[in-house]
């Protein structure tokens, strides 16, 4: 469905910035106003046009049974083989971190590995600790020590997950694969895919929102 009428923001003067709650626009850096939106609405940049935040009450919800999913997918994808195949009875399988260990014993791929680590295991894996470690005691009405630290860390760490990216390329790699050698796809492939959904879903949440609620709700 698309998206209901735009609800344009509106600009703030300078001399009223530091007594009222602002917000930046990713685009272009304009300064707005932040108001109240109902629901289904957005608002827009007047500068560039570009969406500033939505009305995310539903999506804050369901944030926390999303972050526990996909941990639970990031653990089965990292435990489980990703594929099995067999090379004219050779039998081999890897898992996500065999991967990332193989190409590290490649001296001319260590910066690579280095690579796929960083944006296939240790960010993701910190972003969904932190919104963990953020959603859980808001859930029980209480406010985490250093709320304002984490959720900076979250919005520097968001754009460095690239599972998708991965997923990619190693379904590429399946299929040249396959017209040379049987290829079994593994149970960690099959969550894989399942985590780049849930991670797509918990990525349409402005974590900057979760000032919003902070706001709203009395937390201890």
């Amino acid at each position: 469905m698309p998206d209901p009428a735009p609800e344009v923001a509106r600009d703030v003067p300078a001399a009223d910035a530091g007594r009222r709650h602002l917000i930046a626009c990713i685009c272009c850096d304009a300064v707005y106003q932040r108001t109240d939106l109902a629901e289904g609405e957005r608002a827009q940049c007047l500068r560039c046009g570009g969406t500033l935040y939505r009305e995310s009450t539903r999506a804050y919800h369901r944030l926390l049974p999303l972050v526990v999913t996909a941990l639970i997918l990031f653990l089965v994808s990292n435990v489980f083989p990703i594929v099995e195949m067999d090379l004219k009875g050779i039998h081999t399988q890897t898992t996500l971190w065999g991967a990332v260990q193989a190409l590290y014993a490649d001296r001319n791929m260590a910066l690579v590995a280095l690579l796929v680590f960083a944006t296939t295991i240790l960010f993701p894996l910190a972003e969904m600790l932190m919104m963990l470690y953020l959603l859980a005691p808001m859930a029980r009405h209480r406010l985490p020590a250093g709320f304002e630290h984490v959720l900076r860390c979250i919005q520097r760490t968001r754009p460095w997950g690239m599972i998708e990216v991965y997923l990619l390329g190693v379904v590429v790699t399946l299929v040249k694969l396959s017209t040379v050698a049987d290829i079994v796809p593994g149970a960690a492939l099959w969550s894989f895919s399942a985590l780049v959904v849930v991670m797509a879903v918990m990525l349409s949440f402005d974590p900057r929102d979760l000032w919003q609620y902070v706001k709203k709700e009395p937390l201890q």
